[in-house]
């Protein structure tokens, strides 16, 4: 069996009652139109916004895509504040001050 670790970590966060989730990754922030003429980061979204975006093919099935389902389900089940940032922003994006932030609707 295969396990995702975005989506593992997602329910860890749950049963924990983590107070965020972060999920780190190679971009500092979460973009739209990714690596095309039009790209623009995002620094917020709503549960109701990822979930658009994502059924609009905005992330990649094999990259970005389970990092955001795994996030909109942590958020939804938790209420709280899910984050996708890059290791070296990590501290950074706790602090609010860069990554992307995904929260309740």
């Amino acid at each position: 069996a295969v396990v995702d670790k975005d989506l593992a970590s997602s329910l860890l966060a749950r049963e924990l009652r983590a107070d965020v989730l972060l999920v780190s990754t190679g971009v500092e922030k979460v973009a739209l139109d990714y690596n095309k003429p039009g790209q623009r980061w995002i620094d917020r979204m709503t549960v109701s916004e990822a979930r658009r975006y994502d059924a609009e093919g905005q992330f990649d099935r094999g990259s970005m895509g389970p990092k955001i389902q795994a996030l909109v389900a942590f958020v939804e089940a938790s209420g709280r504040k899910g984050l996708i940032t890059d290791p070296t922003n990590i501290v950074r994006a706790l602090a609010g001050e860069t990554g992307t932030a995904i929260v309740p609707d």
